[in-house]
């Protein structure tokens, strides 16, 4: 039945929410659509009748290798934070290409106002080039008439993801999620300290980290159409930073 298929996919790629989140987003996406809900209960007895089921796709969703896309074809942006020593807490602005997985921006924000938005993605627009579309989630931020209209008359189709559902913005998901694990164990001093520990990380996750679903490319490489198995290193350079949370080879080629 459709219906448990879907429920076990939700729960694969939500593995960390309750079943009436689970029952909120099936009933969003398929009530209007296919005339059919569920409730917290049969979900509830869904997941526990299909648990091995559920391990099963995880394992295949973890370990998928999404197509390849061209670069500068979609970018995703989105918002983190990150609190200093004071206790002040910090937006953290994010824009990754999909086809090279390369980090283009990554800076703490004054403020997240739409104005500041686009001015941020306008800069990486004038150093990499115009993407086809942008992908977002639906934040106010990114759903002002102000953001949309801006990205209309500059021919940038947006793209945005259905709500409660973060992985279908899961580039920018993914990059987070490996900024987070380091950044929750490094210490900053406040504005100016974060955002160059985040220049620091974004030239680690460019030039230095190689990336699974890049065939063991960095995120450079992947931009630059290098392939770092066919190309003679020029020279090579130990990277650390952050107390040695962030390390490894950049090999210049």
């Amino acid at each position: 039945m459709w219906v448990v298929r879907e429920i076990i996919r939700l729960r694969a790629l939500m593995p960390n929410v309750g079943c009436r989140k689970i029952a909120d987003v099936f009933n969003r996406r398929h009530a209007a659509s296919r005339k059919i809900t569920v409730g917290k209960t049969f979900v509830s007895d869904t997941l526990r009748r299909h648990r091995y089921e559920i391990e099963v796709m995880r394992r295949k969703l973890k370990h998928r290798v999404p197509p390849a896309l061209p670069r500068n074809f979609i970018w995703a942006m989105d918002l983190t934070g990150k609190g200093d020593a004071a206790g002040n807490m910090h937006m953290i602005f994010g824009l990754v290409d999909h086809g090279s997985r390369a980090l283009l921006s990554l800076a703490a924000l004054p403020d997240k106002c739409s104005w500041t938005l686009l001015g941020y993605l306008f800069l990486s627009i004038g150093k990499y080039g115009k993407p086809r579309a942008v992908r977002t989630d639906n934040e106010a931020c990114f759903t002002s008439r102000l953001f949309r209209t801006v990205l209309m008359l500059a021919g940038i189709r947006h793209q945005r993801s259905d709500p409660g559902c973060p992985w279908q913005n899961g580039r920018i998901e993914r990059l987070f999620g490996t900024l987070k694990q380091k950044l929750d164990q490094w210490e900053v001093a406040g504005f100016e300290a974060l955002n160059g520990s985040l220049g620091e990380f974004r030239f680690f996750y460019n030039f230095v980290r190689p990336h699974q679903h890049l065939s063991g490319r960095t995120p450079a490489e992947a931009w630059a159409g290098v392939n770092p198995f066919g190309v003679k290193i020029k020279s090579e350079y130990w990277f650390e930073a952050w107390d040695g949370l962030l390390q490894g080879y950049y090999l210049r080629r």
